[in-house]
């Protein structure tokens, strides 16, 4: 009886340079399903568009006085921009729920690579595509009078991409675990309009009862809505008391914190979620 030799396999070995091709192909993947369906990008466009020229200018009939010589539209600007990552970070997040329910997710991982890798590149990728998204909105505050420099833009889109990495990371903190769409999609739901309408995104943070002023401090969302507004109203000429009334600084027990620790917790809140959803898929069988 003849035996056949048997063919042996070859697993290569986990290095940085496999991991981060790995990243690159996760990142590469997102990217071209996203811009594939441009009917989901496209209307995801359609919140930030009600809110800046409906909403925004349906209520500033009501809100002139309040506002001074500023239109209304350009102070929501700010928490338009900011808020739209949101969205779209959060479901860029849950594509991974989906590629575990087709089995994509399973083939990802008896790849010779870390999970840790997997992750950072479905974070990366969540980042770059809410990113995008908030490029075209920033193209329409060119309509409700932001003053934009080269300066600003670069400003923003950092800060956009700080939070947009750190909302994604923490939509992967939640999903990583989870295996059924519907599950996740009601979670998104109940965690994404409080996120917004409590961030400070759509009025300014003087004036505010106790409980809300409390609530608002504790959203991770405003620590980088206020950094988004801040940076648009340092390009706006306004008197030092309207200013004052629609752009307060943001403080604990009356201390002003800054900007740079506004966003350093941004970062370190990232980070630490990042940790958790590798932790959290560190499980995934």
């Amino acid at each position: 009886m003849t035996t056949l030799p048997v063919a042996s396999v070859v697993v290569p070995k986990r290095t940085f340079a496999l991991d981060a091709r790995a990243i690159k192909i996760v990142v590469q993947r997102d990217l071209i399903r996203t811009f594939q369906d441009r009917t989901r990008f496209i209307s995801q466009l359609i919140q930030p568009v009600l809110f800046l020229f409906v909403l925004g200018s349906g209520l500033s009939s009501l809100t002139g006085s309040a506002t001074g010589p500023i239109d209304l539209r350009t102070f929501m600007f700010p928490g338009v921009l900011a808020t739209s990552t949101l969205f779209t970070a959060m479901f860029s997040a849950m594509s991974i729920v989906w590629d575990r329910e087709f089995g994509f997710l399973r083939e990802m991982l008896v790849a010779p690579v870390r999970r840790s890798s997997i992750i950072l590149g479905k974070a990366l990728g969540g980042a770059t595509i809410a990113t995008a998204q908030a490029v075209i909105v920033m193209v329409l505050g060119a309509f409700v009078h932001v003053p934009y420099t080269f300066g600003l833009v670069l400003t923003l889109l950092a800060e956009v991409f700080l939070l947009s990495f750190t909302l994604t990371a923490f939509g992967l903190a939640i999903v990583a675990r989870i295996t059924q769409v519907q599950t996740v999609m009601g979670l998104m739901q109940m965690l994404l309009l409080p996120l917004s309408f409590l961030s400070g995104a759509l009025y300014p943070l003087s004036n505010l009862p106790t409980w809300l002023s409390i609530v608002v401090r504790f959203n991770p969302l405003t620590y980088a809505v206020h950094p988004v507004r801040t940076a648009v109203f340092a390009h706006l000429t306004l008197p030092d008391t309207v200013r004052q009334r629609l752009n307060p600084p943001l403080t604990w027990f009356g201390w002003d914190v800054p900007t740079w620790m506004q966003l350093g917790l941004v970062a370190v809140m990232g980070i630490g979620l990042m940790l958790v959803a590798i932790r959290q898929f560190q499980r995934v069988e």
